[in-house]
C-alpha cells in the first residue's frame, strides 16, 4: 500500500513509509512512531483556541445580548465582541496558510489533510471497516500510523473545504465594514454577488458556523473513544507528536 494510497496501516507500515526510520516495522514490535511535527501539533492548538472564539464571538454576533445595564454610551461589550472575532479571524486564517505551507514542506503525514485517495477501491474499503469500527459493528480498529481513512475524509471535504468557505465568506463581510476599495473588499467582495446578497452572506457563514461546531464535537468525541477502545493514542499524539500503539 503506499502513500498515495489509503490511509497508513500499521502492519504495512515499513513498505509504506520508508521515510519513518525511527519506526521498528515489525508487526506488533512497534510501539510509538513519530507523527506529527512541532508545526502541525502548534497549529492544531491554536487553530482550536481561533475555532472556540469564533464560535462564541460568532455566535453573540449573530445573537446579540437583548439588553446591557446602564448608558448605552457607557457599554462598548458588542463592540469587544466584535474584536475577538475579527482577531480569531485572522488567527484562523494565517494558520490555515500556514497549514497548507507545511503541507509540502513537513512530513508525509502533513499531507494526508489535503489528500484522500477517493478514486482507489483499496481505500474505500478501509473506509467501511472503520465505519463498521464506529458503529460497534467490529471488535477491532484498523491500527494507522497518520489520520484512519474516515478521519481524512472528515478532515478535508468537512473540515478543510467548510474552513476556507467560511474565510472567504467572513472577509467578504468584513469587507463591507472596510467599505468599498478596502484591501478586504477587493480581495474577497466577490463572494458576495456570488451568493446572492450581503445577508445571503451572513446565513451561510451562520450556518457554516454550525457545521464547525459539529464536526470539532465529533472529532473529540472520536479521539478520546479512539484512546480507550482502540487502544492507541491520539489525544496525547497531538501533543507529543508520537502515535502509541498500547498492545
Amino acid at each position: 500500500m503506499s502513500n498515495s494510497g489509503a490511509s497508513t496501516r500499521i502492519d504495512n507500515f515499513h513498505n509504506a513509509t520508508g521515510t519513518d526510520e525511527e519506526a521498528v516495522a515489525h508487526g506488533n514490535s512497534i510501539k510509538s512512531v513519530y507523527v506529527y511535527e512541532a508545526p502541525v501539533r502548534i497549529w492544531h492548538w491554536i487553530n482550536a483556541l481561533a475555532i472556540s472564539v469564533l464560535a462564541v464571538t460568532g455566535y453573540l454576533i449573530g445573537s446579540p445580548l437583548p439588553t446591557m445595564p446602564g448608558e448605552a454610551s457607557a457599554n462598548f461589550l458588542m463592540g469587544y465582541i466584535r474584536f475577538a472575532h475579527f482577531a480569531g479571524a485572522y488567527l484562523f486564517a494565517i494558520g490555515l496558510l500556514g497549514r497548507v505551507y507545511w503541507a509540502f514542506a513537513g512530513n508525509h503525514h502533513a499531507r494526508e489533510l489535503f489528500t484522500v485517495p477517493i478514486t482507489q477501491r483499496a481505500y474505500w474499503q478501509e473506509v467501511l471497516t472503520m465505519l463498521k469500527w464506529y458503529a460497534f459493528l467490529a471488535p477491532r480498529p484498523g491500527r494507522y500510523v497518520g489520520h484512519n481513512p474516515v478521519a481524512r475524509f472528515m478532515m478535508f471535504f468537512v473540515f478543510i473545504l467548510t474552513s476556507v468557505f467560511m474565510v472567504l465568506t467572513g472577509f467578504a463581510m468584513y469587507g463591507e465594514g472596510l467599505q468599498a476599495g478596502s484591501w478586504a473588499d477587493t480581495l474577497f467582495g466577490w463572494v458576495i454577488p456570488l451568493l446572492g446578497q450581503s445577508q445571503d452572506v451572513h446565513t451561510w457563514h451562520h450556518l457554516g458556523m454550525w457545521v464547525i461546531i459539529v464536526f470539532v464535537i465529533t472529532h473529540i468525541y472520536s479521539a478520546i473513544r479512539e484512546d480507550i477502545m482502540g487502544r492507541q493514542s491520539v489525544v496525547s499524539t497531538m501533543i507529543s507528536g508520537y502515535r502509541t500503539f498500547k498492545d
